[in-house]
């Protein structure tokens, strides 16, 4: 079977009624993988980080390089990918059936150590962003692969058996009648599917806020003041946790343009949780190792898998 070429995925990413199942993302990560091996793209070790990688595409892409790639959780061969995706899809079923932590499930427990939810996920988020990172003009493409990163967390947060949508609330101005700030939130979870929909106008008690990005890279200070706005304009507690793919990007690091530079920002990480407050929860599908060697970062910030299999039935148990 042929692959399909870079200009049909490329397609496929700006097509905006795509990517409605996860089934969508599979096939369109599948097809990638795919056309890597057959194409041969060169590849491109980092002199700095040795576990990166990029890929570099042929002269009828003018040579484009794709954003750094974690060999640590990015399948490289489709085979792989593929038999990592169907066990994923098995953990999925497993949360749906159970509704609460499957850390003490044998099966589930072996797949947490392994880290393959983080590697399925990333792998396929990278995927789109590769695509992306192919197209003339970057910005036909970035705003788009954000956008897919957020449907990717809500279908997967759907596929557990949670309501899960993004929504816009209009927030009272307390002490100022008739006075209403419009307010975009990415997700709004909850185990309640009763009273979940986009055009509530409020947020209920039994409902968490979710801010999916990425990367945090000039966004984590709107996230720490969404927390502290909607609990102000609200009068009371709103849980608000944050999703972000990776915080790392290209950097040239001597004679060599493809060195690793982390974007995240510890100093204004911890500034924002003393000033203003902390948030509910902070996940990395690719965590930087800072996040686990300094003790700080490591009580507020955990990785992907730990959410989706323990951390979000806590987080929605009011709502059960």
């Amino acid at each position: 079977m042929n692959p399909d070429s870079l200009s049909d995925l490329q397609a496929s990413v700006q097509d905006r009624s795509a990517f409605t199942r996860l089934d969508d993302y599979f096939t369109l990560c599948d097809a990638f993988l795919n056309l890597m091996e057959q194409t041969q793209l060169t590849r491109i070790v980092s002199p700095t980080h040795r576990n990166y990688i990029f890929y570099q595409y042929a002269a009828e892409h003018s040579y484009k390089i794709t954003r750094p790639l974690n060999t640590n959780l990015f399948f490289e061969r489709a085979d792989v990918f593929r038999i990592a995706f169907e066990r994923f899809a098995d953990i999925l079923a497993i949360l749906r059936k159970q509704q609460r932590s499957v850390l003490d499930h044998d099966p589930a427990q072996r797949h947490f150590q392994s880290g393959e939810i983080n590697k399925v996920v990333y792998t396929i988020q990278q995927s789109i962003g590769s695509i992306g990172d192919s197209f003339d003009n970057p910005n036909q493409s970035r705003k788009r692969v954000g956008q897919l990163f957020e449907s990717l967390i809500k279908l997967i947060i759907q596929e557990v058996g949670l309501a899960c949508e993004p929504r816009t609330i209009n927030l009272p101005i307390p002490g100022n009648p008739g006075y209403r700030m419009s307010y975009e939130l990415d997700l709004v979870f909850s185990r309640n599917k009763a009273i979940i929909a986009s055009e509530v106008s409020y947020i209920t008690p039994t409902e968490v806020v979710g801010s999916v990005k990425t990367t945090s890279k000039d966004r984590i200070d709107k996230i720490f003041l969404d927390k502290y706005l909607l609990t102000k304009l609200l009068e009371r507690d709103i849980p608000v946790i944050a999703i972000f793919l990776h915080d790392v990007q290209r950097a040239r690091r001597g004679n060599s343009i493809f060195g690793i530079n982390s974007t995240f920002k510890t100093n204004h990480f911890l500034g924002y949780t003393v000033a203003l407050n902390r948030l509910d929860g902070v996940y990395y599908v690719d965590p930087r190792p800072e996040m686990t060697a300094n003790l700080q970062l490591r009580e507020q910030i955990s990785d992907f898998q730990t959410f989706l299999m323990h951390d979000l039935w806590s987080l929605s148990r009011t709502g059960s």
